[in-house]
């Protein structure tokens, strides 16, 4: 498909701008404060595939589901020979991890993934921080880990670019994305960070959502594959009214929302409900629901940006909703990751993660999949994703997920058949997917 940036991209400072509290003519300078929120819980210090449960003895022993990269790719449907050799896809994260190297080692040999091609750049200097196990940059260190290590799994002979951010504001990651674009880094690139937008001073005259806006237009035009994730606060952000999270509201991003994937401990794809613990937990239990609620995926709609073309007739809102689609994030159906940045050696390991986090960087190894199999870069994603997520033959690309509410400490939204908020379009099938978008 072509780039086509008349179809989402949006006239800054215009009808980008929705309930702003500054004029249109003016500019609000106050900082985004992006966080992320890597959601784990402690597995063992093994690092052996032998070593290692299966979903059910997971379930047995712990009260959750685990998998592994296997049998997420047999359950997404993702073929064997699809490993995104000659693709890169950029990973930004701050602060990033001091031991990213040696834990994505020890996952690939782990799971007998090919050594990963990882290149780490700072284009803003060192991280602003002595450590990395205090506070904010403790919970980036763990999400650096996830999404390179996860994005190595989809697509395990795809370069990582991982580009570290000294802090988690809105200029030194703006900084980052646009290194990366304007270095021409990767096909695809994921953020796995977000802002509620209610918290955003300035809604669409804020200068650094101006900015960040910006390089997502830069990427369209060389046709780079943009992918955020949808938040883990649910559809309002932990707050008291709906909230879309930003950047994953931006037009020219595929937001990721989360679901609890379930499976056979051979991955055979059994189902997906709504990740939303609070709902979930009350109606479906998710294996006893032993560990309580530990959060939502995002999905709701923005307060900055109008409905894009490519939305218009899914759900009758006049503004852009996320998410637009949607991938295994519950700590109930978690994935393992390993790190070894903890001060004590006893507290490294694989451990049980989650979050909408997760699926970001797996739906950009996905677009490299996609990128592979068509030969060429397929660039902005989001109205060939509709187009085809709304079509005759849209069974054959996504699991529709029509179960479950994504509430959390404030009000939720429900899913349903087609298209909805928290989950989007659905959760992909790979191989039939990737067949349509290749062929349009």
């Amino acid at each position: 498909m072509g780039v086509g940036l008349a179809s989402a991209a949006l006239a800054l400072g215009t009808t980008l701008v929705a309930g702003s509290s500054a004029t249109a003519a003016g500019v609000d300078n106050s900082n985004i404060v992006y966080t992320v929120h890597p959601l784990t819980k402690q597995y063992s210090t093994g690092s052996t595939i032998g070593a290692l449960p299966t979903p059910s003895q997971c379930v047995a022993r712990v009260g959750l589901a685990c998998y592994t990269p296997a049998l997420i790719r047999k359950a997404y449907d993702i073929p064997d020979g699809w490993t995104g050799r000659g693709e890169r896809i950029v990973i930004v994260d701050a602060y990033g991890s001091p031991t990213v190297r040696q834990d994505l080692d020890v996952f690939s040999q782990t799971f007998g993934l090919p050594k990963a091609d990882l290149n780490v750049y700072y284009p803003g200097g060192a991280p602003q921080t002595s450590t990395a196990h205090k506070g904010q940059p403790l919970g980036w260190a763990g999400e650096t880990s996830l999404d390179v290590q996860w994005a190595h799994a989809i697509a395990p002979d795809a370069t990582i670019n991982l580009i570290v951010a000294p802090n988690n504001y809105g200029n030194a990651l703006n900084n980052a994305v646009r290194y990366a674009v304007d270095h021409d880094l990767g096909d695809v690139l994921s953020m796995s960070y977000g802002s509620d937008e209610a918290a955003i001073k300035g809604k669409g005259n804020n200068l650094q959502l101006q900015q960040s806006h910006e390089n997502f237009v830069a990427a369209a035009a060389k046709g780079i594959s943009v992918f955020a994730s949808s938040g883990d606060d649910g559809a309002s952000n932990g707050g008291p009214q709906l909230a879309a999270g930003y950047p994953a509201s931006d037009p020219l991003v595929t937001a990721v929302g989360g679901t609890n994937l379930f499976t056979d401990d051979a991955g055979g794809y059994q189902g997906e409900t709504v990740w939303g613990d609070q709902a979930s937990c009350a109606q479906h239990e998710p294996f006893g629901c032993t560990l309580g609620p530990i959060g939502a995926t995002g999905g709701a709609p923005s307060t900055v940006f109008p409905a894009p073309s490519y939305q218009a007739g899914v759900n009758g809102n006049a503004m852009r909703t996320t998410s637009d689609v949607s991938y295994n994030a519950s700590v109930y159906t978690s994935v393992f990751v390993y790190v070894g940045f903890n001060a004590k050696a006893s507290d490294n390991g694989f451990y049980f993660y989650g979050g909408t986090s997760s699926g970001s960087p797996q739906w950009a190894a996905i677009g490299a999949l996609a990128d592979q199999q068509a030969g060429h870069r397929l660039g902005q994603l989001n109205p060939a994703l509709y187009a085809i997520g709304t079509g005759e033959t849209r069974k054959l690309a996504f699991h529709d997920v029509t179960s479950g509410n994504n509430a959390w400490q404030g009000p939720g939204l429900d899913a349903g058949a087609g298209y909805d908020d928290p989950t989007g379009l659905g959760s992909p099938d790979v191989s039939g997917l990737v067949g349509q978008l290749v062929h349009r």
